[in-house]
């Protein structure tokens, strides 16, 4: 067997291994074998591995020196998708980019300052800038705190992570195909009006009600509806060739399932979370479900609130035609797990960034063994 040094890791509602590029082959065609077998698969259980048999817990994450002297650190994200061997490196996990930081200063690659060290990291799937700002009082490592993650037990310190300048993150563009909003004919569906932005990652907004759905639908029931759920796949996979991400459906389908991410939204709505809460309409600005990797998402990904974020500020949009927002520059996303906050900076189409408050946390450290 093969062995790799390897920290697990929470980043905000995901959690994955974070590897340090040094310590990996130089052949990065290795990379796949070794990352499907750390996270298990193609078995969907992930029995063999760590992961959790669903997207928010297959994931990797790989952190190298940068090339680049404003930054700090690079970092790769990598998602496994479940249940087959494709390892997937197209797009960044916002959650996953929490836990970098805060693994970078106990690691020692990063010099800890007091009260609060500023990390720039450059994210290499999209060749965008993150930076965190993690509490380290004493230029220790805070482990304490009294923020609450919606979707995490407990309370822990808070950092704040920026996205930098997100927009066109994959395509050059805010909105890649030069339109806020337009209608598509989707083979076998129908006509369908989608919003298509490039927030951090390609993202594909829909309403609720055009494909059957409430938009409070919790993820269990959303599995269950699988004709809303086969539309929406479908919706995915045109967005992905018409902006030449994929070439063709089946390319899209098989090779590109993790981008674009797609989600329908519905105007702020009383529901019941995932935890048995009830979230009241007032605490929220729209209400939301994500998709990723085909699987409906327990929170949200944090690229995806970042574009539906920037969706619902941007005019003409869907989603802003059905928003009102209580405080400008800031967007409330009512998921399956809470409520989600967001900060924003955006004049016209210029995204300056896209902020937010969540959690990170090393669950373990180790070696991973590898078969072959």
């Amino acid at each position: 067997m093969r062995k790799y040094p390897a920290t697990l890791m929470r980043g905000g509602v995901c959690r994955g291994l974070i590897f340090r590029e040094e310590f990996l082959p130089e052949n990065t065609e290795e990379w796949d074998n070794i990352i499907l077998q750390a996270i298990g698969g193609p078995d969907p259980k992930q029995m063999d591995g760590v992961g959790g048999g669903v997207s928010s817990n297959s994931k990797a994450v790989i952190v190298s020196k940068p090339e680049r002297p404003d930054v700090d650190l690079a970092y790769l994200s990598v998602q496994v998708v479940v249940g087959s061997t494709k390892v997937d490196y197209t797009s960044n996990c916002g959650n996953m980019s929490a836990a970098v930081a805060p693994y970078a200063i106990e690691e020692g690659l990063v010099e800890a300052k007091d009260p609060v060290t500023e990390v720039r990291m450059l994210n290499l799937n999209t060749q965008k800038t993150v930076v965190c700002c993690v509490s380290t009082p004493g230029g220790v490592l805070a482990q304490e705190g009294d923020f609450v993650l919606e979707g995490i037990d407990g309370t822990a310190p808070a950092l704040e992570l920026r996205f930098m300048d997100p927009a066109g993150a994959k395509t050059g563009a805010l909105f890649p195909t030069g339109s806020p909003q337009e209608q598509l004919q989707i083979a076998g569906f129908g006509t369908i009006d989608v919003t298509i932005l490039d927030v951090s990652n390609p993202m594909v907004l829909v309403r609720a009600e055009d494909v059957g759905l409430t938009g409070t639908e919790l993820p269990e029931t959303l599995e269950a509806c699988s004709d809303a759920s086969a539309f929406l796949e479908a919706i995915r996979c045109a967005v992905a060739v018409k902006l030449k991400i994929a070439k063709d459906l089946d390319d899209a389908y098989h090779n590109f399932s993790g981008v674009p991410k797609i989600g329908i939204f519905t105007t702020s709505k009383d529901y019941i979370d995932l935890s048995g809460r009830k979230i009241a309409a007032e605490d929220m600005d729209i209400c939301v479900r994500i998709w990723s990797v085909r699987q409906p998402h327990k929170a949200s990904p944090f690229t995806s609130a970042n574009a539906t974020a920037v969706a619902g500020v941007v005019s003409g949009t869907l989603l802003a035609d059905s928003i009102q927002l209580a405080q400008k520059g800031v967007v409330r996303l009512g998921h399956p797990s809470g409520v989600m906050q967001l900060k924003l900076s955006v004049e016209e189409q210029a995204v300056n960034y896209v902020a937010l408050e969540t959690t990170a946390r090393r669950i373990m450290d180790g070696t991973i063994y590898i078969k072959n």
